[in-house]
């Protein structure tokens, strides 16, 4: 906040606020530049401490402050890329002599940087998640849909533990993830996810009802809420045997998660990592369809805590700098014609010297067809 020149900070967004609370809240926090942080509070009703007084509305704030001995900040850091203009407005109204200042960014590159606690956090959601992903083939049934897949794979995830709530910065949805199968996987989405799938138009991401069929593969990228803490793991499963160009596209895949994780540390730029997957991706010959055909995403892995799109990205012009705890998904994936999406996804915690892999399970293509029943 000094840095911005912001004297107090007024949060009111459900992440930001379970980020500095503890619980998901209806109401405010207010952050002065120096001392302790007062909470105003709608819902719900009963909570109780020293530095917490409920409002009816957001108007009650400024005679609050007066009450307390604060005085109004005359550059006031709010939550503009997230909140509506309607409450930018009051909120403006409320306190007429100051500036407001977007600090979303800020916000967001405050919650890049995960404590210790939250990096167990994000372990225990990774263990949860492998397990739930371990037990994939065994409610594969020949014939069935992708839809009808993605719902027995969202059975076995809330089995473990997952919340069934994927929170995303931006105007995205989606329910879990998705599943991608056969010439689903190449449709475009309109959301700025690594892959897309038609979905339908409601929710335009993931499974459409598509037959799994002999030959096409099926990747699973499913989000891993099961703490409040998003990890994030894709793994990819054939329906039988796919072609030569399939299974050198997923090795390429891991062989450019194995680079990054080499290469990932605290120090290094962003768009570095995304250059050594596009360089290893050409070197193959397969940079056509790296990460995407019809529309390539433009970047190979995402930060992930509270929501599943943290910063920083590695992606083309980013000058981001990795920081020691910074969490990264790291998410090499191919399109191959006539089978569908390959490749993989894994969690990591960016260390001083090196990154701690947190998802673990096996990264081969595993025909599901060995485990038909």
């Amino acid at each position: 906040m000094l840095k911005a020149g912001a004297e107090g900070c007024l949060l009111s967004t459900s992440v930001n606020l379970l980020y500095m609370t503890g619980q998901v809240i209806n109401g405010y926090v207010y952050i002065p530049a120096e001392g302790e942080a007062w909470h105003f509070i709608r819902r719900p009703a009963g909570m109780t401490g020293t530095s917490l007084r409920y409002i009816r509305k957001v108007e009650d704030i400024p005679g609050l402050l007066a009450d307390l001995g604060l005085t109004k900040p005359s550059n006031l850091m709010v939550e503009s890329g997230e909140m509506s203009h309607m409450d930018w407005l009051r909120i403006q109204a409320c306190f007429p002599d100051a500036t407001l200042l977007n600090g979303t960014t800020e916000l967001r590159a405050v919650r890049s940087v995960k404590t210790d606690y939250e990096c167990s956090l994000l372990r225990a959601s990774a263990v949860a998640h492998a397990k739930a992903y371990a037990r994939v083939p065994s409610v594969f049934k020949p014939g069935m849909t992708d839809v009808a897949f993605s719902i027995e794979i969202e059975r076995l995830m809330r089995l473990e533990g997952n919340k069934g709530l994927f929170r995303t910065f931006g105007d995205m949805e989606a329910f879990f993830g998705s599943v991608l199968t056969g010439e689903n996987a190449s449709v475009a989405s309109p959301y700025d996810f690594a892959l897309g799938g038609a979905g339908d138009p409601t929710n335009p991401i993931g499974a459409n009802g598509s037959v799994l069929k002999e030959g096409h593969a099926v990747m699973i990228d499913m989000c891993g809420n099961f703490t409040g803490y998003l990890d994030d793991m894709t793994r990819t499963y054939s329906i039988g045997k796919l072609t030569e160009k399939a299974y050198k596209a997923h090795q390429v895949a891991i062989d450019i998660e194995d680079a990054i994780q080499e290469a990932m540390k605290a120090g290094v730029v962003c768009e570095t990592l995304y250059d050594l997957a596009v360089s290893i991706a050409k070197k193959a010959g397969l940079d056509d369809c790296f990460m995407g055909t019809t529309q390539q995403a433009k970047f190979v892995g995402h930060g992930v805590g509270l929501v599943i799109n943290e910063p920083p990205v590695l992606a083309t012009r980013s000058r981001d700098i990795l920081q020691p705890n910074m969490v990264i998904a790291v998410e090499p994936k191919f399109v191959i014609e006539g089978v569908g999406a390959v490749g993989l996804e894994d969690t990591y915690i960016v260390g001083e010297t090196g990154s701690e892999k947190i998802t673990h399970l096996e990264s081969g293509i595993i025909n599901l067809l060995d485990y038909a029943h």
